[in-house]
């Protein structure tokens, strides 16, 4: 069901508005429960007269009234029509507050390259990976993060956010079959990513780069990009992704069916490992760490670590919060619904 979106309107100079008009059903529904429990009383009593002289009715249905009835139902209407409107969060005036964002700038450089489509991980290592990055983006707290993607280049995928579900979004795009080139430079990830931090604006005084990878680095330049981000103070968490033993890289058609394993010049079958003694050194010439679950997901160690770090105001911002009125609602609605139920359909009284 697609949400309505609140009303807002202007009731004697204050900012009034409904923020859930699709409540205002219920009030229809009780105007209509109240109409038709008056309807009802007087069809009973039409078909009493027709029966009964007027002059003989209160004698044979002693006690029988021909209102009780219609005002038990008018209660009940009334009470589930101010239940209704309570439910449709009357709001009336408005509060400014000051609402700050506190957390660190996370850049996740993740690996994009054919060697990510080997299933010694399953269902291959850039879908665990992915599911590494949506883990990080499930529990981080306030954090701003940003996505960069990298095969034998690198680019960002997304600027930073605290809109992780925008991240979400952008991640299921990538594609391996979709990179301009291939290989595997960590080193171009780490400078893009050093490069999103410094252009953050308000930038937190804790900054982090998570690389999602199997630590292949073909690009050669990793010393360099590690040399400038410990410079910068900026600490790189490694996750492994894939096995020590090694696995052929597979091949797919357009239609993405299997055709075959990757040759190398020679014809021979290509076997990528996991670079863990590499990714080790990485993060740890950093101030760093290197995590890593080969039946698991290493990502809330990294969350762990992340919550440590001395968190800085990253944005701050003014919003109007409207004062709620159900109040004034619901409290009527119930009254009117407990006199229904106290007010009997007759007074019982015996003939004389």
């Amino acid at each position: 069901m697609t949400p309505v979106e609140p009303w807002r309107f202007t009731v004697l100079g204050y900012q009034a508005g409904l923020a859930q008009p699709f409540f205002l059903g219920l009030v229809l529904a009780g105007l209509l429960v109240g109409l038709l429990a008056l309807v009802s009383s007087l069809r009973r009593r039409s078909r009493a007269r027709a029966v009964l002289h007027e002059r003989h009715a209160e004698r044979f249905t002693p006690g029988v009234s021909v209102w009780r009835p219609a005002t038990r139902g008018g209660l009940y209407g009334l009470g589930l029509a101010l239940f209704g409107f309570a439910l449709a969060q009357p709001q009336c005036g408005t509060k400014s507050e000051l609402t700050k964002r506190r957390g660190i700038d996370v850049v996740v450089a993740l690996d994009a390259s054919k060697s990510m489509l080997a299933r010694d991980v399953q269902p291959s290592r850039l879908e665990r990976a992915k599911l590494e990055l949506t883990t990080l983006l499930d529990e981080l707290k306030g954090d701003r993060v940003g996505l960069v993607v990298f095969a034998g280049d690198a680019f960002i995928q997304s600027p930073l956010t605290s809109d992780y579900s925008a991240v979400k979004l952008f991640l299921r795009a990538v594609d391996p079959e979709m990179m301009p080139q291939g290989g595997t430079n960590v080193g171009a990830a780490l400078r893009l990513a050093k490069q999103v931090l410094d252009n953050a604006d308000r930038g937190s005084k804790e900054r982090v780069v998570v690389l999602l990878s199997d630590g292949e680095d073909l690009g050669g330049e990793v010393g360099d990009a590690t040399d400038a981000l410990k410079e910068a103070g900026i600490q790189v968490l490694t996750v492994g992704v894939g096995s020590e033993s090694g696995e052929p890289i597979p091949v797919f058609d357009r239609r993405g069916e299997f055709v075959d394993y990757k040759k190398d010049a020679d014809g021979n079958t290509v076997i990528t490992r996991l670079d863990r003694a590499g990714m080790t050194a990485l993060s740890e010439a950093t101030g760093g760490a290197f995590f890593f679950q080969p039946r698991g997901v290493a990502m809330s160690q990294v969350v762990e670590r992340i919550d440590q770090m001395q968190k800085s105001e990253l944005e701050s911002r003014v919003t109007v919060r409207y004062d709620e009125r159900f109040q004034a609602f619901a409290i009527p609605g119930l009254a009117m619904l407990v006199l229904g139920m106290l007010l009997l359909p007759s007074s019982r009284r015996r003939a004389s």
